[in-house]
């Protein structure tokens, strides 16, 4: 039954459903962070470690700023995690052109292959549960997961839409 005055459905508002929406996200990150967790153990490294390689990946010439930005840690846990990816060339650090004050960051080849090895498990769980779910249902989640984010960081994710624009292609 709906509620009359909202025009939704309460259901999915009850305590039990919102703890068990809790519980799948614990589980969920948990078996999507296992395999490169495994992995970064063996080279000494961590999850903080791996976001950083992710991010810098994704986006090429980050400032040092704006990776603290999307972090949302501390200039001095990114400086120690900067500083183990930098001796272990993972990634590179480079003076910016018109701010020479600016510190841009790449992947260096060995951290590219890296970031690649370590999404690659993730991509793949993804790709699986995409697939199973169809793009309804995707879409649903991109709604979902966009709710949770700040404000601040939906704009990053309004103007793509993969699944909707997947489907125009078809």
């Amino acid at each position: 039954m709906t509620d009359i005055k909202t025009g939704v459905n309460p259901l999915f508002l009850r305590e039990e459903e919102l703890r068990q929406a809790m519980e799948m996200l614990f589980y969920a990150y948990r078996d999507f962070t296992a395999e490169p967790d495994t992995m970064l153990e063996k080279i000494g490294l961590g999850r903080a470690h791996h976001r950083v390689i992710y991010f810098v990946g994704r986006h090429p010439h980050i400032t040092v700023t704006d990776l603290l930005g999307i972090l949302r840690i501390t200039k001095q846990s990114l400086s120690r995690v900067l500083q183990d990816l930098v001796r272990e060339e993972y990634i590179v650090q480079r003076q910016g052109t018109r701010d020479r004050r600016q510190r841009l960051l790449d992947l260096t080849p060995k951290g590219q292959e890296l970031e690649r090895q370590l999404s690659e498990p993730q991509r793949q769980l993804i790709a699986r549960a995409y697939r199973r779910a169809g793009a309804e249902a995707v879409e649903g989640f991109r709604k979902v997961m966009v709710g949770i984010m700040d404000d601040s960081d939906r704009d990053k994710f309004a103007q793509a839409r993969p699944a909707a624009a997947a489907l125009a292609k078809r």
